[in-house]
């Protein structure tokens, strides 16, 4: 027997509806995104916010919007300000870049809080999340197909090195196609490269993003507004820039 969902009102709840079942919500504070793709069989968080109790609003948010619990959460990156909600989130499949474990290892809990009370956090909120930090159930080396029961197909992606040495991406094929890109992409600032930054392999990385989504695709950033393959195209050639890469032979 067919299971039939009906859509939710996802502004009511503060979230942006961008295609059928598919949506994201930009969270105070750091402008930060989180993606939710919903069917009525599934649901597929992107990012889990800065805090515990950020991660615990977006659960119930989310719960409210699918009808059910999240069944995967996907990590774009390992930066406090999108995993630090992820223990929120009891019973979900947690899914992150391949490295992503070992690099949890390697920066430290330690090193994530001080680097979240840098940027603002309360230095309490940040040890808490940083005691409860969830490591990845299952890494993406390369591409692994979600399926949600009667849902959408997402499609994980590990297309870094970019912003970070393992950044993942989500993409929902459909009319239109949506990619979540962390922040691989920015819109309401410049892209962030810090020390765990590849700025070499960035610009490709932007590459295999249009090659994902395509010319009509809507494109989800990291941080701010929506943004389609002509701003990251441009976005890509900035950093090339920036980076001094090459971008001989591209387009």
């Amino acid at each position: 027997m067919k299971v039939t969902w009906e859509e939710p009102g996802w502004h009511d709840l503060g979230w942006e509806r961008l295609a059928a079942g598919v949506g994201r919500r930009r969270l105070p504070v750091w402008d930060c995104t989180v993606g939710l793709v919903a069917g009525a069989g599934g649901a597929l968080l992107i990012d889990a916010g800065s805090s515990l109790a950020e991660g615990a609003t977006l659960r119930l948010e989310a719960q409210k919007l699918a009808g059910r619990r999240v069944d995967f959460l996907a990590l774009t990156h390992v930066h406090f300000d999108h995993v630090f909600g992820a223990a929120a989130f009891a019973g979900a499949h947690v899914l992150a870049a391949e490295g992503t474990g070992d690099e949890f290892e390697k920066v430290g809990r330690e090193a994530l809080c001080a680097d979240a009370v840098r940027n603002g956090l309360d230095a309490r909120t940040a040890e808490e999340a940083a005691d409860t930090l969830v490591v990845p159930h299952e890494e993406v080396g390369g591409t692994l197909a979600v399926a949600l029961r009667n849902g959408p197909e997402v499609l994980l992606v590990n297309a870094g090195p970019g912003h970070t040495r393992g950044d993942l991406v989500a993409v929902v094929p459909g009319d239109p196609t949506v990619v979540f890109c962390g922040d691989l992409v920015e819109e309401s600032g410049e892209p962030q490269a810090g020390p765990d930054a590849v700025p070499s392999h960035w610009p490709a990385a932007l590459d295999h993003l249009l090659a994902l989504g395509g010319e009509d695709a809507l494109y989800v950033p990291g941080h701010g507004a929506v943004v389609d393959a002509a701003f990251v195209r441009a976005q890509r050639d900035a950093l090339a820039t920036r980076f001094g890469v090459s971008r001989r032979g591209v387009d």
